[in-house]
């Protein structure tokens, strides 16, 4: 007798538990009503970047290339990676569709700067950095003396703007407009 007892005690703590367990189960496939929704992550593209010297093709190791996700007029932040001895920099978590805007700063080279549009799945971009060039100066290219004799051995004419004064040489008569160009006709 407490051996029948025992066995049914048993069918009842088993059916019990099948029971529990299976309510879990059911509760826990029924995610429609509880939390957050998932919302798939947009599809990246993989995008190589190799930077090179301009002169002789050569890698430029360790430039730091810069990422800047565009959103309309806006920057939405910026991402920095840095090339490797191959002059090569590789990123994959750009989403297909946006535009980046690209800077490459170099040590010993001119920043490198432009946007690109994120259109493929995988996309390769080769960069060739120039030199620094000369600084550009007023004393050297501008409204100096020099100017105006080198504007006299290449046949040029050097006019007064518009605002400014015109300036009269008292050594060199004026030039007086031709009679007949002013008559009206």
């Amino acid at each position: 007798m407490l051996r029948r007892s025992f066995f049914l005690l048993s069918i009842f703590v088993a059916a019990l538990g099948l029971l529990a367990s299976s309510l879990v189960v059911s509760a826990q496939q029924d995610n429609s009503k509880r939390g957050r929704k998932y919302k798939t992550p947009p599809a990246t593209a993989r995008i190589e970047v190799t930077v090179l010297r301009d002169v002789n093709g050569k890698p430029i190791e360790n430039a730091a290339v810069i990422f800047h996700p565009m959103e309309g007029e806006r920057d939405k932040g910026n991402m920095e990676l840095k090339t490797n001895e191959d002059g090569k920099t590789i990123i994959d978590v750009l989403p297909i569709g946006d535009t980046v805007r690209l800077q490459i700063i170099a040590k010993g080279f001119q920043t490198f700067g432009e946007d690109f549009k994120i259109d493929k799945a995988a996309l390769t971009i080769e960069i060739k950095m120039k030199r620094p060039g000369e600084q550009y100066s007023i004393y050297k290219h501008g409204e100096t003396a020099g100017a105006a004799s080198d504007a006299a051995t290449s046949g040029m004419e050097i006019l007064p703007a518009k605002d400014a004064p015109a300036k009269t040489d008292s050594a060199a008569p004026a030039k007086q407009p031709n009679a007949q160009q002013s008559q009206p006709k």
